[in-house]
């Protein structure tokens, strides 16, 4: 009991010091126990931290099961025979036995817990590195935010349950196997009533147990829905009060809250009715085992030490197998975080280097081809993003596309940094196919800077060194000085600037010419521009406009274009529609056509 008693105050300091501030969130449970088994490759791998472990456990259920015999000397040679020396000879012999007890006990909750912050952060980090590495088609299935949950919040619980629980659940049931065991060679007939006890006591906990479990995964799906509508009040809390609308928000979030109180109120309310039922069955069984163990005693089949040894290893085995309870619903939460966890790390990018990967032609000379490529995205399959198309790029070709929304020029992006593969067609550079390379090979060919600049928490330099990690300081300097952020960025601390995260340091602008710069510094032979200057002022846009030209006189430059007027200087403008090329030619040839261009330039010139 002592030792019962230690590990349960460690265990609950365990989960202070891992919850922190918040508790940590139950997760939808699985009816199979069968994932667990997968943890076994991360536990095993960290032998000098298990096979302690292991050792500390077995030994510390031993000494558990050492003290009631020390009890029952201590009653039948001393307290029976009216011995003192005896007497204290045997607590002294206890008191030893708690010490080592204690010493072991602590050992072993030091190394499980290592093992499962270990475990925890080697799975973490094989999901993320899987994360990663998945194509995009991937997360255009996936719910916002359910990759960063499966990361935090799954793999946590996964890390408490080998920290704490698992260790809990393995110390109760080899001490309960022992105790009965031990309780079996002291009074078979006792122990045979408890066999008949014990599933009275677990009726009501599992029959109301899966009431609870349905109920709290209601109750955390309700303050998820309270969370999300926190978190999209607060992310555009410009608007929200833009628009004066706190109140409305704030009344939206309290009604999303008072829906998780009712849910907790029901889970409450059958979490108490199994308290109850467990408790009044519990305690009727230890008095009427009490009163057969008196009667075993007056008829002179036990001695009060066997008595009191009896009565420790119920008291033992009864609690033990109260936490063993707790810990199988922990186990099933656990089980189906491991089974979405393994949904991660079983799951097989759409794109991935072929079996025999060819090289890239050195130096590639930036020639693009698009061969009657079609494509429809996952999600959309009824509709083709791209019919067919077919488009050449020379080397050093400026080429502008431009079209109405949704008639695939950002598609065009997209498959030529292969992020998706076309399902009929192929894509080539410099005559290689993109599906004979490998994805990072293929794309390191590329400098991409999209609509909205996407920048990291971290310094300027860490910034531009993203698309090229070996740039020196005067290569990064050069790139943003022909992007024209280095000006701004002098009186910022230089490549020392810290940009806070997403840029948020930054303007609009000043994060569009960053992003430019960092494209620039990769110095690749294909240059992909998604409206890149559509977040500057006139006067950026005219420098940095220049800055793109003279950076576009030894490579290919592809440009999205919104606004014509960026483009007038294209070497060919190519006009889409519905996924295929509908025109194609130079601004004043297009205009004489009178087509799809020549109606996108009217309305953006003359505004009728």
């Amino acid at each position: 009991m002592a030792e019962q008693q230690s590990q349960a105050d460690l265990d609950r300091k365990a989960g202070t010091q891992k919850r922190g501030s918040a508790a940590l969130p139950d997760r939808p449970t699985s009816r199979k126990m069968r994932p667990l088994l997968d943890l076994w490759p991360y536990v095993a791998r960290r032998g000098l931290i298990f096979w302690p472990a292991i050792i500390l456990l077995l030994a510390g259920v031993a000494i558990t099961l050492y003290l009631p015999v020390v009890l029952r000397d201590i009653v039948d040679n001393g307290l029976a025979n009216n011995d003192i020396p005896a007497i204290n000879q045997g607590f002294i012999t206890f008191v030893l036995v708690v010490v080592l007890m204690t010493v072991i006990t602590s050992a072993r909750f030091y190394f499980m817990s290592l093992l499962g912050e270990r475990a925890a952060a080697d799975l973490r980090s094989d999901v993320y590195k899987k994360l990663i590495n998945l194509s995009l088609g991937y997360y255009s299935s996936l719910r916002s935010g359910e990759a960063v949950s499966r990361l935090t919040a799954d793999v946590t619980l996964i890390e408490s349950f080998l920290g704490s629980s698992a260790s809990i659940f393995l110390r109760n049931t080899l001490s309960l196997i022992g105790a009965l065991i031990m309780m079996f060679f002291l009074n078979w007939r006792l122990t045979g009533v408890m066999f008949i006890a014990v599933p009275l006591v677990m009726i009501p906990m599992f029959v109301i147990g899966t009431r609870v479990r349905k109920l709290s995964t209601a109750v955390q799906d309700r303050i998820a829905d309270a969370a999300g509508e926190a978190s999209e009040s607060l992310e555009a809390i410009e608007l929200v009060q833009a628009y004066g609308q706190e109140a409305t928000r704030a009344d939206r979030f309290r009604q999303a809250c008072e829906t998780a109180f009712q849910a907790a109120r029901r889970r409450i309310g059958a979490q108490t009715l199994m308290s109850a039922s467990i408790i009044f069955a519990l305690f009727v069984g230890i008095a009427f085992m009490a009163w057969l163990a008196i009667q075993e005693v007056l008829a002179g089949r036990m001695t009060s030490g066997e008595l009191a040894q009896f009565a420790m290893y119920a008291l033992s085995g009864v609690s033990g197998f109260g936490m063993i309870a707790d810990v199988f619903n922990a186990a099933m939460r656990t089980s189906g975080a491991i089974q979405r966890c393994s949904e991660i790390l079983n799951e097989e990018p759409d794109i991935r280097a072929p079996l025999k990967p060819k090289q890239m032609p050195s130096p590639t000379t930036g020639a693009v081809r698009f061969d009657n490529v079609s494509f429809s995205y996952p999600t959309e399959t009824e509709a083709a993003a791209l019919d067919k198309f077919d488009l050449n790029i020379k080397a050093g070709e400026t080429v502008a596309l431009v079209g109405p929304s949704g008639a695939g020029k950002s598609t065009v992006f997209r498959m030529l940094l292969r992020f998706y593969d076309p399902t009929a067609g192929a894509i080539l550079l410099d005559g290689m196919d993109a599906r004979a390379v490998k994805p990072q090979d293929w794309r390191a060919q590329f400098g991409y800077v999209p609509q909205e600049a996407a920048l990291f928490s971290g310094s300027a330099a860490d910034n531009i060194r993203f698309a090229a990690p070996d740039a020196t300081n005067e290569e990064a300097i050069a790139a943003l000085e022909a992007a024209e952020a280095w000006r701004f960025l002098q009186k910022k601390q230089g490549l020392d600037a810290e940009l806070g995260g997403r840029g948020k340091n930054l303007s609009g602008g000043e994060r569009q010419r960053v992003a430019i710069a960092r494209a620039l510094v990769r110095n690749a032979p294909v240059m992909l521009l998604d409206e890149a200057t559509s977040a500057l002022d006139a006067e950026n846009e005219r420098l940095v406009q220049s800055a793109l030209d003279k950076a576009s006189d030894d490579r290919t430059t592809i440009v999205i274009a919104h606004r014509l007027a960026t483009v007038r200087r294209a070497d060919r403008i190519v006009v889409m529609d519905k996924g295929s090329v509908a025109e194609e030619g130079d601004h004043e040839s297009l205009i004489k056509q009178g087509g799809i261009y020549a109606h996108l330039a009217e309305l953006q010139f003359n505004g009728n």
